[in-house]
């Protein structure tokens, strides 16, 4: 049996969206061991929504794979690590192109992507798919990986290893500070057009598992981006008041609406409303 059928024993696969995202979830795995071979993790740590799925069984997908230095630089070159992500790729036998985004503006997040194409991918991966028919031949998989070289303080990381597809080890930041990374986009993310209802969803997520917040880590994160001033002292109780506030202002069909697409059981979403999340939030502590 190969890595690849090993890993897909890990799925349950009822329809031609669940066979495309265990393609990205194994995907971003790869990822994550090329990167480690790489001695990435000497610098950076892995955070976000796909973090919390990999090491602590958050149970929606997640798209893209978020990183942060260890701390700043802005002299960090993402270029340095695409070899080892495309070795890790081509040693499955896998066809993804890799290479890093070039941005025309100055930024703290540098940027890069797997793309290949979707038909391609499923004759690998599920050369008996019923669904093959219903595949654009110019359809692309798409994974992006980001890593943040101006970091906020106060984050604390912790290491976990895998074992597929080969033994790694990643440093992660550890689920207080990834909390409060979650609680910084709930109160903070400019959502334009479309709410993002994925950041309530993992918000759950976290109180239901009695996580507490970095508090620091999240003051420093909501300063740096000026949401509160400099001289401000973030409290248990200032937080609360924020969040609650926050939450009147929320239109939680489009938050549903967003997350559906991403999970499996969509009763999780029926008491979302402003006194659902105003009422769990009470039970917010801090670490």
């Amino acid at each position: 049996m190969t890595i690849i059928e090993q890993m897909l024993e890990d799925y349950t696969l009822e329809s031609l969206e669940d066979e495309k995202n265990a393609i990205k979830e194994i995907m971003q795995e790869v990822t994550l061991a090329g990167l480690a071979r790489a001695d990435f993790f000497k610098h950076a740590a892995f955070y976000g929504g796909t973090a919390l799925r990999i090491f602590y069984g958050l149970s929606r997908f997640s798209e893209d794979l978020d990183f942060t230095l260890l701390s700043p630089n802005e002299e960090f070159d993402i270029k340095k690590y695409i070899s080892a992500v495309r070795d890790a790729v081509e040693s499955l036998g896998l066809a993804f192109e890799v290479k890093a985004k070039e941005k025309n503006t100055e930024s703290a997040v540098k940027s890069a992507f797997l793309k290949g194409n979707t038909k391609e991918q499923f004759l690998i991966f599920y050369p008996n798919s019923k669904y093959m028919s219903q595949i654009n031949n110019n359809e692309k998989i798409r994974i992006k990986f980001e890593v943040d070289v101006n970091p906020p303080q106060y984050a604390t990381t912790e290491f976990e290893y895998r074992l597929r597809p080969n033994n790694y080890q990643v440093q992660l930041y550890d689920k207080p500070s990834l909390f409060a990374g979650k609680i910084h986009a709930v109160l903070a993310r400019k959502w334009k057009s479309r709410i993002k209802g994925r950041d309530f969803y993992d918000y759950v997520f976290y109180l239901a598992s009695n996580t507490p917040v970095n508090l620091k880590h999240l003051e420093a994160r909501l300063k740096q981006i000026k949401t509160i001033k400099c001289n401000f002292d973030l409290t248990l109780d200032t937080l609360k008041e924020m969040l609650y506030q926050r939450f009147d202002c929320i239109d939680f069909q489009a938050a549903k609406n967003d997350v559906l697409p991403f999970i499996k059981d969509e009763s999780e979403l029926d008491l979302w409303s402003s006194d659902f999340f105003k009422s769990i939030t009470k039970n917010i502590t801090i670490s």
